[in-house]
């Protein structure tokens, strides 16, 4: 899977996609129910690390494999949205 473009852009998709799904449904929840901020802390700073992956990622494969524009905007909307990255995934695995 690491051997290719595409291959480390989805590997930093899914886990992207993993940060993001843990500060939305762990970390914001024990920092407005239970006053406890340091999880978003922590994994926000994570997030931020492994979003500015993918978009590296995303150029590179973009470049290497030719990617249209709307391919690209689509996996951009795909890593704002909550399992965006999970479902861009299962589609780009289709692909030959």
């Amino acid at each position: 899977m690491l051997k290719t473009a595409l291959g480390r852009f989805r590997l930093i998709g899914l886990y992207e996609g993993i940060s993001f799904l843990v500060l939305l449904g762990i970390a914001m929840p024990l920092k407005y129910y239970a006053d406890f901020p340091l999880p978003v802390k922590i994994v926000g700073m994570l997030h931020g690390l492994l979003f500015v992956l993918y978009l590296l990622t995303l150029a590179h494969v973009t470049l290497t494999n030719r990617w249209s524009f709307i391919r690209v905007i689509g996996a951009l909307v795909a890593s704002l949205l909550p399992f965006g990255t999970f479902v861009l995934d299962a589609r780009l695995r289709r692909q030959p």
